[in-house]
């Protein structure tokens, strides 16, 4: 089989390609070229543990010369920065909490790269992903990873019949532990101070408070209000503050701490509230994609969703019309922000998942 691999420079593309040359299989590998913020501090765009780095690029070169194997980069910084910083940007601005990873794999890895495995005639595109893809009798169904704490699935939920159908993950059997092993096997280079990137790619601070910052202007400070309608604070600007939010609200002098509850784009208002009552039992959710009709969604008087990567899995029941729909959860919440996804899981199975609205 003729396959594209997508290498990233790290321990698991570098495993999935080593496995896969193992079956025998034909590989081209590719870099995506990524947008990197610009403006960053030169300092901190150096960063050796981000994507797209040099030290990235020279490790992902080497693993395919080891390998025998053609090795491309792809510049996709213009597609990246329109289908993914852009709207993370005009989210923040209007008030929401996006989630930029779910774009990128929907438009970018499994959007670009597909039509890159197509051009070059390859029968699929491999991933270093942490999920599993199972042929079913009436389509492709997306499961968690044997590994459920390197689980991906959660990012994945947006993805069509059409793109699985196109899809393997080599990985998505393995234990985390078992890849650093065929890693040492494989005689991949593994550098002692190695970290895995945990942030997002696209700027290099921890959060994107700093990132924010150098885009969005005219931001104004606006009252912090709890739930009796006292104003107890002052916040920096809406963008720097999310959904279930403790720390880092400077509100003194209360013995009660206090949880943003909700934010009011249009009197620029953050209203907080003590624990507990800063929980939610119903949330809407726009936009929602299914990945399959089996198992049928709406014969199943129970779900689980999980509302955040590796989160907990919540129990409760949905209600779906059309691309909108209504989760209820069976215990009170926080932290169920607008503009982050829920995903909906059956046992290990992906269902699909929609935005929180």
């Amino acid at each position: 089989m003729k396959i594209l691999v997508a290498m990233s420079g790290g321990v698991d593309s570098s495993v999935a390609a080593h496995l896969l040359k193992e079956e025998g299989h034909d590989l081209i590998g590719v870099m995506m070229k990524l947008w990197v913020d610009p403006l960053a501090p030169e300092v901190r765009r150096a960063i050796p543990t981000k994507c797209c780095s040099v030290e990235h690029i020279q490790r992902a070169r080497s693993v395919c010369k080891t390998l025998g194997i053609p090795f491309y980069v792809m510049n996709l910084e213009e597609e990246f920065k329109k289908d993914v910083v852009d709207p993370f940007l005009a989210d923040y601005k209007a008030g929401k909490t996006p989630n930029p990873c779910i774009e990128c794999n929907r438009n970018i890895k499994f959007g670009q790269l597909l039509v890159k495995m197509k051009e070059l005639n390859c029968d699929k595109l491999a991933t270093g992903h942490y999920a599993q893809i199972k042929d079913r009798l009436h389509g492709y169904g997306l499961y968690e990873a044997e590994d459920i704490t390197k689980d991906q699935s959660y990012y994945l939920y947006g993805l069509s019949q059409e793109q699985l159908s196109h899809v393997i993950f080599p990985l998505g059997s393995k234990k985390k532990s078992d890849v650093f092993a065929l890693a040492h096997h494989f005689k991949i280079s593994i550098d002692d101070e190695y970290r895995e990137s945990q942030d997002l790619c696209f700027y290099p601070e921890k959060d994107p408070t700093s990132f924010l910052k150098r885009y969005i202007t005219n931001l104004s400070r606006g009252p912090i209000v709890d739930q009796k309608g006292v104003t107890v604070g002052e916040h920096k600007g809406l963008p720097f503050y999310t959904i279930g939010q403790r720390k880092g609200l400077n509100i003194g002098g209360l013995r009660i701490p206090l949880y943003v509850e909700r934010k009011d784009p249009s009197t620029n208002t953050i209203f907080v509230a003590e624990d507990g009552k800063d929980k939610k039992s119903i949330i809407q959710i726009s936009d929602i994609r299914l990945i399959s009709s089996s198992p049928d969604i709406s014969s199943l008087s129970s779900i689980k969703v999980r509302t955040s990567s590796l989160g907990t899995l919540w129990n409760g029941s949905l209600s779906i019309r059309g691309d909108c729909g209504v989760f209820t959860f069976t215990e009170p919440v926080r932290g169920l922000a607008e503009g982050q996804s829920i995903v909906f899981y059956s046992n290990n199975e992906v269902l699909g998942g929609g935005v929180m609205c």
